[in-house]
């Protein structure tokens, strides 16, 4: 295992508009974060074993008792125990009822027939469209959490509304998004009916349809069809490129592929997978992890980021 002194990468982390990555130190207990707009270069390794981040809530952290090593190929920073613990006191995962904060219901727009209701705390603002890689949004209403819940719940069954979707049909919508007129006209109907539900949580406060677009800052013009996935990361393996775009948590990098089932000019990495490494300058001038053609379908769990 790395010494204390070694920075753990967290993962994708936003500062408004601009997206980076986090690193935590264990032996100082300090966080930092570094920035990767479009057009930079990367050369990284990741080094040693991914071990689980352990649980975090806003600026706490605990360790892992167990320093668990974890899959490099999954999305999840945490080994079975600490997911457990963290999902014990959990808005998305239904296990808090009782936060005082005021909750925002939002519809998002992740494509074509790819609509969704999702709730996220008011104070953090459209920090989880960004994060959850929303092409356009807009606001439904505001107020407590479980009238927020309500509202949700209201139309994942009175609309069909889903309140998640996978993965792959974000990443194969976002290469060939319709024009903003055309998203906008989606939100807007959908937010006319939800309005005119019956059943409208009265001690939520509805809000006018306003929207809001992604896709100048997520550079998603920049993305074609079809672009390689690095699906997951061994010790060693090396990312060498330069950033083309930013998506929610997904990285899209533009460089040579060493190996893999094709050879990709544009490929992406989902920067959860590097929550957990420790990461070194890569030595080579080429992607050493492997490339493979994009999934079709869906399926993954969202994660909480609330």
């Amino acid at each position: 295992m790395s010494g204390a002194g070694a920075w753990w990468c967290t993962g994708p982390s936003w500062a408004g508009n601009e997206p980076g990555l986090g690193w935590y130190c264990p032996g100082r207990g300090a966080w930092r974060r570094s920035a990767l707009p479009a057009g930079k270069p990367l050369a990284f390794a990741v080094t040693g074993e991914r071990r689980c981040l352990g649980v975090r809530r806003g600026a706490r952290w605990t360790a892992c008792p167990y320093a668990a090593v974890i899959d490099g190929g999954s999305a999840r920073d945490q080994c079975a125990d600490c997911a457990r613990l963290d999902r014990s006191r959990s808005v998305a995962a239904d296990t808090v009822a009782d936060d005082p904060r005021t909750y925002g219901v939002y519809l998002a727009y992740f494509g074509p027939g790819l609509l969704k209701v999702g709730i996220t705390a008011a104070e953090r603002g459209a920090a989880r469209l960004v994060e959850q890689g929303a092409v356009t949004y807009a606001w439904l209403g505001y107020g407590p959490l479980m009238a927020a819940r309500r509202a949700e719940a209201l139309l994942g069954s009175a609309l069909d509304v889903r309140d998640r979707f996978g993965k792959a049909a974000k990443r194969a919508a976002r290469a060939a998004l319709p024009p903003v007129p055309e998203r906008v006209a989606a939100l807007a109907g959908l937010h006319g009916a939800a309005r005119g539900l019956a059943g409208w949580p009265e001690a939520l406060e509805p809000a006018a349809f306003a929207w809001t677009d992604h896709t100048e800052v997520f550079g998603a013009a920049r993305i074609p069809v079809g672009a390689g996935e690095v699906s997951g990361l061994a010790a060693g393996e090396e990312v060498v490129g330069a950033v083309v775009a930013w998506v929610g948590a997904d990285l899209y990098v533009r460089g040579a592929v060493a190996s893999g089932e094709r050879e990709a000019e544009v490929f992406v990495v989902d920067t959860r997978l590097l929550a957990g490494w420790v990461l070194r300058r890569a030595v080579g001038g080429v992607t050493t992890a492997v490339v493979r053609a994009p999934k079709g379908g869906a399926g993954e769990e969202q994660g909480s980021l609330f």
